[in-house]
């Protein structure tokens, strides 16, 4: 977690002193660098750096030093509420506002880009092109995300929920591959990176599909779909975001509070509300049909390399991957406990390209790297996770991750399932990483 607050401490003390970042490092021998990591809460000086900046604030070292060990943790959570029209997006950022802040969040809300542009005057229709729109359109959704992650590391909270009304893969939805390909390389960025930015995404599905007797465009004047384009626009939207490692689809099989508190409930289950539990169930299948999978438009390739870190507590585990495709990948550290076969305490957290290569130094040496091709399957409004690795040429694993452990599966026929092996040791990564 960054230290913000010592950080805005030292950026208080530097402006008050009239110094640039440049001019407070050459007084304590440091990098400019190294004042901006103090500031943004990603570094804290040594001890002997404390002293240096004592003696060029006038402060007493004691004073700098308690400073320095006084931890401000802030935990930031970014989700998307998507979904196809008419899903219920805007009763549902009422439900979460209420259920979360009497959960202790400092709840923020990322408007819905489009419909700001929209209602605006600035439209596809007005625009050039789709493509110039969807540029200024995917622009405006970054900038205005970065706005508001500046602002909550500010916030003198523990916990902040950024919610944002649509994310930046929804433009995906309505461009094709070569256009989406060219928005993105405007902008300098890659879909990977766009995609796993969110810590979550959640799919409400359109009332078109299953509930289509509710569906209306009177209540928002950007939507003019019918309810077809909007069951036909819904599978395109599931489809963009599938490949992200949490996705969940809430659906129309109940009415409508009940998907309301589904989704609450999907939500708080990621947060770890009240705690961080993850519940899975894993199969061990056939050996799928690649050319099937990567034919399909609701299934995503994701390349994974995971390496064991050594750890000293025996009922943890932790892992490091680096998670993408074609070049582009993010990476994430998870520290795993094990409270019973289908429950296990489970925290993520980002890391940088640098932080992932300095942990590499700590792998499990006694541990071999696994390396996996993932198929990321959306079917039925369930996400599966099919992991087909190197060494096996005869079957595979599936995995999907539950909110319930009642709950029914159903798998897709081209999937054939072999059994259950969602407690037997010998098929977990842990295991198939031993040497």
């Amino acid at each position: 977690m960054n230290d913000y607050k010592f950080g805005n401490y030292i950026l208080k003390l530097r402006t008050r002193a009239g110094l640039s970042q440049a001019e407070l490092a050459a007084k304590v021998g440091v990098t400019n660098k190294a004042v901006s990591k103090w500031e943004v809460g990603k570094a804290k000086p040594s001890v002997e750096t404390v002293r240096k900046l004592a003696a060029v604030f006038e402060l007493s070292v004691d004073e700098v030093l308690q400073k320095r060990e006084e931890e401000k943790i802030v935990e930031i959570s970014k989700i998307v509420i998507t979904g196809g029209p008419c899903a219920g997006k805007s009763t549902a950022m009422s439900r979460i506002q209420g259920a979360f802040s009497q959960m202790g969040y400092t709840v923020l809300f990322v408007s819905e880009v489009a419909t700001d542009l929209i209602t605006g005057g600035v439209a596809p229709w007005t625009c050039g092109t789709n493509g110039e729109y969807q540029k200024c359109q995917l622009r405006l959704q970054l900038e205005k995300e970065k706005v508001f992650e500046q602002a909550a590391k500010t916030m003198d909270t523990a916990k902040v929920l950024i919610v944002c009304d649509r994310g930046a893969l929804d433009n995906k939805a309505y461009m094709d591959s070569l256009e989406f390909a060219r928005v993105v390389s405007n902008l300098g960025t890659n879909e990977i990176e766009l995609r796993d930015n969110y810590d979550a995404v959640f799919h409400l599905v359109s009332a078109a599909k299953g509930a289509k007797e509710f569906y209306t465009t009177a209540n928002n004047a950007a939507r003019t779909e019918s309810a077809e384009e909007a069951a036909a626009l819904d599978d395109k939207l599931i489809s963009a975001w599938t490949g992200h490692p949490h996705l969940r689809v809430i659906d129309n099989s109940s009415d409508f509070e009940g998907k309301m508190k589904r989704l609450i409930a999907e939500i708080s289950s990621f947060l770890g509300e009240p705690e961080p539990l993850e519940i899975e169930r894993k199969f061990l299948i056939e050996y799928p049909d690649i050319k099937w999978l990567e034919s399909n438009p609701n299934c995503q390739r994701v390349e994974i390399i995971q390496t064991y870190l050594r750890s000293e507590n025996e009922e943890e585990e932790v892992r490091i991957r680096q998670r993408g495709f074609a070049g582009h990948y993010v990476y994430f550290q998870t520290t795993k406990r094990k409270l019973s076969p289908l429950k296990r305490v489970e925290i993520e957290r980002r890391l940088s390209e640098n932080e992932y290569i300095r942990l590499l130094m700590n792998a499990d040496t006694t541990r071999r790297q696994i390396r996996k091709d993932r198929y990321c399957l959306t079917y039925e409004n369930q996400y599966f996770e099919i992991d087909v690795y190197p060494f096996w040429n005869d079957k595979a694993i599936a995995e999907i991750e539950l909110s319930d452990e009642a709950a029914p599966i159903t798998f897709p026929k081209q999937i054939k399932v072999i059994k259950e092996v969602t407690d037997d040791e010998s098929y977990k990564n842990a295991s198939l990483a031993k040497l």
